[in-house]
Formats: C-alpha cells, sequence, structure tokens
C-alpha cells in the first residue's frame, strides 16, 4: 500500500493525501451513528486530478468513496470499516467558474459550498433556489449525487430539476464533457439524470452547469395554524389558487415537533402552535411588488379562514421576521436531536393521500408501541414528509433505536408503498436503505439499475455497497 499512497501523493500533493491522524470529519457520518476506516483519504484540486486518482484506484483495485461536505443522513459518503477505500473529497474544488447571464446559467465545481452558489448568484443579481437546512454546508456535488430537495421544490424542482449539464470522472477515469447549458439537446440517452441521484455509484461529478432565475421583487413568509392535516392539504389548493407560481414554499410541522423546538430551544419563539395540530409555513415570492405579494397573503388567509382550514395565521413584516419563522422550521431536526436517537424517514406520498397515511400510520404505531411520538414535518407542497419516530417519553432512547428500528421501519415502509409512496423521496438511499430498496422497488426496476451499474463500473468500485447490491 505504501507503493498505492505514494502514487496518489504523487498526483495531488503530499498535503492532500491523509492516512494518520484524526480522520472522523471523513469517517463519521452526520448522524454519527456509523463509522468507517479509510485507507486515506485524498483531497484533488481539480478534474484532471480527480481523474488520474480514480486510474491509479481501478489499477490497484481500490474502492472510491466520493464525499462532498459529509452532511448525508443514509450513510452514503463514508468508507467502510475495512480499511482499503479511498475518501475522495472535492472540498477543495469550490470554484465558481462561470455565469452566463444571458443563457441564466451558472457553472460550479462540485465541492462548492450551496449557501456560497446562492450568494454568487444573488450578488450578480440572479436567484439560485435550492435550499435545505445543510446549506451552510453540503456541497452542489453531493446535492447531485443525491437529487436533493429542500425548501423550494414546489416552485423550482429539486436538484435534478435545476442542472443543464454536468462534468464527470468515469470509473476507468475518463473524463465526460458534459457542461452544456442547453436546455434542449435530444441526441440520445440522457446521460446526465444516470448520474444525478445515483450517489456517486456510477462515476464522480466535478461540476455542474445549474439554472439561475431572476430575483423576485419580494418574498414574503406566513405561518397558519390548521386544525389537522385534511385541512393543511385544502390550504395548499386554496394557495395554488390564490398564489400561483409565486407559491414557493409551503412546510407542515406537526404540534410535537414544533413543541421540541420550543422545549429545546425556548429563545425561538413559536408561534399559534399550542392550541392546533399543525402550523403550516407558506411563502410568496412576486415579481411585481411586496405590496402585491401582501394583498395575495392577506386574501389567501382570509378565504382560508373563513372556510374554517386555518384558526390564525401571522404574516412577517420584514425579512428578519421571516428568517425567524423559517429558522424554527430548520430547528426541528436538531430539537429532535436534543430529544434523543430516534429514527427517521424521507418518505414522499400523493398529497391527495397523506391526510389518510398520517392517520393509518400513526394508529398502526401507537398500537404496535403504545406511547411512542411522531415528529411529523416537512414539504407538504411536492408530498415530501419526515415522519420520524421518538421513543416513548418515559423511554430510552438509545435502546428504543437499537431495539425497536427495524420494526418501525418495517410498519412506515410497509405502509408507504401501500399508499403508492416512495420510501425516499429527497436523502437517498446510501447503505442504510439497501435491504429495503430491495423489498420496496420492482424487480424489473432494480434489474435495470444492476444492468447500467454493471456497464458502467464492471468492477464495483465507485462507492460500493451503496444504492444497490451487486
Amino acid at each position: 500500500m505504501d507503493t498505492f499512497l505514494a502514487q496518489l501523493r504523487a498526483v495531488v500533493g503530499a498535503p492532500y493525501v491523509l492516512s494518520d491522524g484524526d480522520l472522523s470529519a471523513y469517517e463519521l457520518d452526520w448522524r454519527k451513528r456509523s463509522r468507517g476506516k479509510a485507507l486515506a483519504v485524498v483531497r484533488p484540486g481539480n478534474t484532471a486530478e480527480v481523474a488520474a486518482v480514480v486510474k491509479a484506484c481501478a489499477a490497484a483495485g481500490i474502492a472510491l468513496v466520493p464525499q462532498g461536505g459529509n452532511t448525508g443522513l443514509v450513510g452514503g459518503s463514508i468508507p467502510d470499516d475495512s480499511g482499503r477505500q479511498v475518501v475522495l473529497s472535492l472540498q477543495r474544488m469550490n470554484a465558481v467558474r462561470a455565469i452566463d447571464a444571458a443563457n441564466l446559467t451558472v457553472t460550479v465545481e462540485a465541492g462548492c459550498i450551496l449557501q456560497t452558489l446562492q450568494e454568487t448568484a444573488e450578488k450578480a443579481g440572479f436567484l439560485f433556489p435550492l435550499s435545505l437546512a445543510a446549506e451552510g454546508s453540503c456541497t452542489l456535488g453531493g446535492n447531485l449525487g443525491s437529487n436533493a430537495g429542500g425548501t423550494q421544490v414546489l416552485r423550482y424542482g429539486n436538484a435534478r430539476d435545476l442542472c443543464l449539464g454536468l462534468e464527470v470522472v468515469t470509473a476507468q477515469g475518463e473524463v465526460w464533457e458534459g457542461l452544456s447549458g442547453l436546455r434542449k439537446d435530444n441526441t440520445g440517452y440522457d446521460l446526465r439524470n444516470l448520474f444525478i441521484g445515483s450517489e456517486g455509484t456510477l462515476g464522480i461529478i466535478t461540476a455542474a452547469t445549474m439554472k439561475l432565475y431572476p430575483m423576485p421583487a419580494a418574498q414574503l413568509t406566513a405561518w397558519a395554524a390548521v386544525p389537522s392535516m385534511d385541512d393543511a392539504v385544502t390550504l395548499l389548493g386554496l394557495a395554488h389558487r390564490h398564489l400561483g407560481a409565486g407559491l414557493t414554499g409551503f412546510e407542515v410541522m406537526g404540534q410535537f415537533a414544533l413543541s421540541l423546538v420550543a422545549q429545546h430551544f425556548p429563545q425561538q419563539r413559536v408561534p399559534l402552535y399550542a392550541d392546533t395540530a399543525f402550523c403550516v409555513l407558506l411563502e410568496n415570492s412576486d415579481h411585481e411588488s411586496e405590496s402585491h405579494a401582501r394583498d395575495q397573503f392577506e386574501r389567501l388567509l382570509e378565504t382560508a379562514m373563513e372556510e374554517g382550514c386555518v384558526t390564525d395565521a401571522v404574516v412577517a413584516e420584514n425579512l428578519q421576521q421571516a428568517h425567524q419563522l423559517w429558522h424554527i422550521r430548520e430547528s426541528i431536526p436538531m430539537a429532535q436531536a436534543e430529544e434523543g436517537l430516534n429514527i427517521k424517514h424521507d418518505i414522499s406520498i400523493p398529497v391527495s393521500l397523506i391526510p389518510e397515511f398520517v392517520r393509518a400510520t400513526d394508529a398502526l404505531l401507537q398500537k404496535a408501541i403504545p406511547g411512542v411520538r411522531l415528529v411529523n414535518f416537512g414539504h407538504l407542497g411536492d408530498g415530501n414528509l419526515h415522519y420520524n419516530v421518538q421513543a416513548p417519553a418515559s423511554g430510552d432512547a438509545a435502546a428504543f433505536l437499537r431495539e425497536q428500528e427495524e420494526r418501525v421501519n418495517t410498519l412506515v415502509f410497509d405502509s408507504v408503498q401501500s399508499f403508492g409512496g416512495s420510501i425516499s423521496a429527497e436523502h437517498g438511499v446510501g447503505s442504510l436503505k439497501v435491504g429495503k430498496l430491495e423489498k420496496h422497488k420492482s424487480p424489473v426496476a432494480l434489474g435495470m439499475m444492476r444492468a447500467i451499474k454493471k456497464a458502467l463500473d464492471p468492477d464495483n468500485l465507485m462507492n460500493p455497497g451503496r444504492v444497490l447490491r451487486i
């Protein structure tokens, strides 16, 4: 291995091959649930170096685990415990290469922090709409590798919908130059979309060309109390009719989820949650004026209160108040972590069926584990719930996770399937859900996926053990 490591050092420079010392930042997953052992962490500085590293690993039969910000939630970006996998960190490749104002595109390297990309676009007068809680740490390559969603999928789509082109290093160390900013290119198979969402199992995304949008004239945020999930879905329909394409965010938050924020972060004032089953956070992006956006919001909420699907509501008076409301929503996962280890689910259900799914699955869980607590929140506008399960109040959270995770997952995922949903909406499959995918994905789909994997990565060296068992 000394010869192999020396070869890597010759490619990227000795300071950028880490094999000793504390590598926990690269070997420990975001949720601190699992830890691997890397042969080395390699940090290339450009695409040519990535290609050379891949060629060296292919020649030596060494598996690669691509990693961006290491913020994934399904164990997809850390090595296994064999000590024979190389972590390929793309954090040094963080440049915004170019903005094409006329084409409304930006070309950016995979290691660019999402928040940096957002701020760079804003300084140039544009909106890059991908937004999620980890945006200060996650990278664009990881966003594309997992097809990240976030809070504005309702209007702009997920990472896949925002991407026009990719630069990819294949499993053989070749470079596919596909950074076209074209919105129309009907010349064969859609290679770009093979790599988006593949979680590094087919090749390594090194750069991308992404869509930009004009900055809206105003963005307003409202917070509404709703008596039930049925009422939340009714409010969503009203919001579509009143706001049209201006509806850019629609988040639902259960009472218990918000009570955890109030309990663990008392400095945050959580409005209107104590006497209602759910609260909804809405965002209206308007291209006319703030007064027009506010009028739209007020008419929407008046109608919703007349119809009884909203019992109370507030509209943020300024940007600071809007940020405070969004911060409450984004604090739910942290509050849940403060409460103790939990069983997370990132699921999608047809919006029309979500109320019945919640009623049925809540009842099944309460019957199976009396006193279990449900942390239900997420992107109702696009059908994506973070339907998480917390131990009973008097229970041991670690023991609950250890003893009940398989049982709870089986119950929830079987219910998701019965409602025509997906067991992974935006977090991906990683290593955590590989076994579950085999149960809940059709044999035909799995066969095609394995055929693609075999064709592009015949030696199974690209992030093995993730997404598919080979």
